[in-house]
């Protein structure tokens, strides 16, 4: 059996009369019995140009910043670090100061990280773990705990970093660490950074709820999430929401979304438009004739949906999926309550970025549950019409081609008439019956032409 990377390396440091430990995740990980397969190994007890040498006695290595003392090697899933000091100079991610010390011991070294859990090594050759800060405990009882106060806070990311793990792994904060966390400021944050645990928590979490439930309890929402924070309290018509606010049904939502991750065609993206599909209740909500409304929300609310996607992404092809989906995420379910026509669905199915994510969010608003919400939609209905819907999509249709052929002149009616043709295609009507029927409606477009004898 080939030996480990890792292993070979160890070796070679163990020779020049150093050592090496598995660190951060993958430690915790394996104590779990999880396989993690981003390996981080970190050398000690030798110099930066010794490790050098060594890394390229055994493959070609790649340097993140030597005076970071972290390496990589070409070809390999591995990342190769050294102790090192760091010492906030301001509250930007970068604003650090940052010294390679291969000596400085396992204890400080380790001290520096977030979290015990995270803060155990495990040497490579001989296996025995080093946990300075109780770490194996805290991970057998479920819980996340700072490592050293002073220093936790130099990072804000930290907070989210808690959340997250929280929602990943199911494990409670320390009490200690939620005081510690309502004193950081998150302002300073990179959207990139807070985008990365975000993704974190809405792709690998069980219950992605649990993320945002956590930065609520640590009054941590306002800052990246302030619209959550809104629907708090935000009242809803108990007929239809009995579970109680947009808050609560928003984190029911988004924790059934979770488990149509393998379903859809961008889980990201799916995510995403499962939380911020009522923001627009914010702005619509009122109380009408002593109902509760919220009348045009998936609409009304687009501006504000917007607004919280760039906030968190640059990502321009998740953007323009939330904002096809959100204005469509009631529809499937009315559709379905109303058994209406094929002609309707498959017109909302063509609108619709993704009709099969949005089937499968239909499933996530509104559950079927007995005795709830009278709009609880049918999902064999609704998949039978995507069936119908993309049957028809795939028959022969009437093409711009065809049109141009018949000896129709592509000017500025083209677009209308081409549309004409698509709902013509919608509705069923095969191939050469529309084109007889485009061709009349052509006939019957004033044309610029037309105008000018």
């Amino acid at each position: 059996m080939k030996e480990s990377i890792e292993r070979t390396i160890a070796e070679r440091v163990n020779e020049a009369g150093g050592r090496t430990y598995y660190v951060g995740g993958f430690v915790r990980d394996r104590l779990r019995g999880v396989e993690n397969k981003d390996v981080d190994i970190e050398v000690h007890g030798v110099s930066p140009e010794t490790l050098y040498a060594i890394l390229e006695s055994v493959g070609e290595p790649l340097s993140y910043g030597a005076s970071f003392g972290v390496y990589a090697l070409r070809g390999e899933t591995i990342d190769i670090a050294m102790p090192r000091k760091e010492h906030a100079t301001g509250r930007g991610h970068r604003d650090f100061e940052v010294s390679v010390d291969p000596f400085i011991g396992i204890e400080a070294a380790a001290r520096r990280r977030d979290f015990t859990i995270n803060a155990m090594m495990e040497d490579v050759l001989t296996g025995e773990l080093c946990d300075p800060f109780g770490g194996r405990k805290d991970l057998a009882d479920g819980v996340i705990r700072h490592v050293d106060g002073r220093t936790f806070v130099e990072d804000p990311l930290r907070v989210l970093r808690a959340a997250q793990f929280a929602a990943r792994f199911g494990f409670r904060i320390a009490d200690e660490t939620v005081a510690l966390c309502r004193t950081i400021d998150l302002s300073y944050l990179s959207r990139e950074r807070v985008e990365e645990e975000l993704k974190k928590a809405l792709l690998k979490a069980p219950r992605p709820s649990v993320f945002f439930e956590t930065l609520r309890g640590m009054d941590q929402l306002t800052v990246w999430f302030p619209d959550l924070a809104l629907t708090v309290g935000l009242e809803q018509d108990p007929v239809f929401h009995p579970e109680g606010d947009v808050w609560t049904h928003t984190m029911e939502v988004i924790d059934r979304a979770a488990g149509f991750r393998g379903d859809v065609s961008d889980p990201y993206a799916f995510l995403l438009f499962a939380l911020t599909h009522d923001l627009g209740k914010i702005d619509t909500t009122a109380r009408v004739n002593g109902r509760i409304h919220a009348y045009e929300h998936e609409t009304k609310g687009l501006p504000r949906v917007e607004a919280f996607l760039r906030r968190l992404t640059n990502e321009k092809d998740v953007i323009r999926y939330v904002l096809n989906m959100v204005p469509l995420h009631m529809r499937p379910n009315m559709l379905a309550y109303s058994k209406s026509a094929v002609k309707k669905t498959n017109a909302l199915f063509d609108e619709a970025a993704a009709p099969k994510d949005l089937i499968c969010f239909a499933a996530c608003d509104h559950p079927v549950v007995a005795g709830t919400d009278p709009f609880t939609g049918d999902g064999d209905f609704l998949a039978e019409r995507l069936r119908v819907y993309e049957e028809t999509m795939a028959k022969p249709y009437v093409r711009g081609a065809d049109l141009i052929a018949a000896g129709l002149p592509a000017d500025e009616s083209f677009s209308d008439i081409l549309a004409f043709a698509h709902k013509l295609r919608l509705a069923g009507i095969d191939r050469e019956s529309a084109l007889k029927q485009v061709l009349a409606y052509a006939r019957s477009v004033p044309r610029a032409s037309d105008t000018k004898k």
